[in-house]
């Protein structure tokens, strides 16, 4: 004998399974937004640190290259840097709980015996080799924060049209601003010294190559307009002091602190783009405490 639902109960079903797919997607949504939000405050936690370091790296480049001035900020910088840890172990913790966890508290304890080494041992460091252990360190962060980006934004950004902003956030505008802090730590050595090394002249000229690069590919995602805009003035200005200041036959014509600050000024326009990145992934956190306190060197 064949069974068949009652008319009414069929007509019933029929009304109800939009409802059902409505509250299916609002669920999802919710659940997208609740899953986002503590991975974009880990990722910023990420950043703020990166920043600092390179700060700290540029700052040790001028100190180590002669120039006694910057030393206050250096011990100031290094503070700042500590007190960055404890909240991103525990920031650590908590990924450690997710399936394939992109960093552990295991990473962050040894990063931060690293970093400890790094500040006992800089007196006796070369300005060299000051940036190589720095850029290592900050290259560590770089990777921690990328790999969240394609494990949990990318994925949960699928189908919203913001994949090129969830890239820009995680990869591309961090790969620029260490591009440029690369570049402030060479140049502000270069400027402390008063003199140029050839090695050091490539190497300028190939981080501002990198740095255009990446500008170009971060503005096709779109969601840059005036932020861009800065980025992309204030690195032309960079560009022209290091070609027109640095670089010539007559000698450095540029003070550490004016390269310094001329530098900074690009990596804080990167990073206001950085934020607005963030929040346009996730809008509703912009009623949060969202943004990233990045300290003045």
């Amino acid at each position: 004998m064949t069974l068949s639902w009652p008319l009414p109960v069929f007509v019933l079903f029929a009304l109800a399974l939009p409802f059902a797919r409505r509250a299916l997607r609002h669920r999802r949504a919710r659940q997208t937004a609740e899953g986002l939000s503590p991975v974009l405050d880990s990722c910023r936690q990420l950043l703020v640190l990166a920043i600092n370091l390179q700060q700290h790296r540029g700052l040790s480049s001028a100190w180590l290259s002669g120039d006694a001035s910057f030393l206050p900020r250096l011990r100031e910088k290094q503070k700042q840097i500590e007190a960055l840890l404890p909240p991103l172990m525990q920031a650590a913790r908590s990924e450690a709980g997710r399936y394939a966890p992109c960093f552990v508290g295991n990473d962050i304890a040894l990063f931060a015996f690293r970093w400890r080494n790094l500040v006992d041992t800089l007196k006796g460091k070369s300005a060299e080799q000051s940036i190589a252990e720095h850029s290592h360190m900050i290259g560590l962060v770089l990777d921690w924060l990328a790999a969240l980006g394609e494990a949990r934004i990318e994925p949960l950004a699928a189908g919203t049209g913001h994949i090129g902003r969830a890239r820009n956030f995680a990869y591309r505008l961090p790969a620029l601003a260490e591009a440029l802090g690369q570049a402030r730590a060479i140049g502000t050595g270069v400027a402390a010294r008063r003199g140029c090394s050839p090695v050091a002249r490539v190497r300028l000229m190939f981080l501002i190559g990198r740095a255009e690069a990446l500008l170009e590919q971060a503005t096709q995602a779109s969601d840059g307009g005036e932020y861009a805009q800065r980025v992309r003035s204030s690195l032309q200005l960079m560009a022209r002091t290091v070609r027109t200041s640095m670089l010539l036959s007559d000698g450095v014509r540029v003070s550490p602190d004016e390269y310094f600050a001329v530098v900074t000024q690009v990596i804080d326009a990167v990073i206001a783009w950085v934020e607005h990145s963030g929040l346009l992934l996730q809008p509703w956190a912009a009623t949060k405490s969202g943004h990233m306190a990045i300290a003045a060197p």
